[in-house]
């Protein structure tokens, strides 16, 4: 995975504005995420022979993204993989026409990733794992065609068959050498 989402300086740690400048984010598309967890360390299981083995947090997580879709009713669901110390999900946001989406408070795609977040990360702590913390922020990427679609879903399910190449694999050199396995082409 390319890092978009952080930017320093020489003098001072500053945040790149990672979300695309007066776009509505809580209209109806699909949106790519990514979500990583502090320093990249690795908290919901382990990959093996490819396979992604979720422990009890990575079923928390797994469930918390479920639930967003239960929750909100405009929230639909493609696909998605937990990874030992990040997350990829494709979601989806329906919104009414006319007097429907007058009626709904729609949360932006920051809201629901944060009412995640929140959720999965208070219920892991009350697991007894205090130590555990998202990131703050998280890549998008905003869908805007099937093609592109049909790549990130195929990305999405090849990313535990690609973990010993994942530049978010901490077994990875972080370098620019080349060889990591990196998001895209979207």
């Amino acid at each position: 995975m390319v890092h978009f989402y952080e930017g320093c300086t020489m003098i001072l740690k500053q945040r790149k504005q990672n979300r695309l400048k007066n776009y509505d984010y809580s209209q109806s598309g699909y949106y790519f995420v990514t979500i990583c967890t502090q320093n990249r360390e690795e908290w919901f299981g382990r990959i093996e022979n490819g396979v992604m083995g979720l422990n009890g947090n990575g079923q928390i997580v797994e469930n918390q993204w479920v639930w967003l879709a239960k929750q909100y009713p405009y929230v639909v669901l493609d696909s998605y993989v937990v990874m030992p110390n990040h997350f990829h999900g494709v979601i989806g946001i329906n919104v009414g026409h006319g007097r429907d989406r007058s009626l709904q408070k729609i949360k932006s795609l920051s809201e629901l990733v944060g009412a995640f977040k929140t959720t999965s990360s208070k219920l892991i702590h009350n697991s007894g794992i205090v130590g555990f913390h998202w990131q703050k922020s998280f890549y998008d990427h905003v869908i805007r065609d099937e093609l592109s679609l049909d790549r990130i879903r195929e990305y999405v399910i090849n990313n535990p068959k690609q973990w010993d190449k994942d530049i978010e694999n901490n077994l990875n050199a972080r370098n620019d050498a080349g060889g990591y396995y990196k998001a895209g082409p979207f």
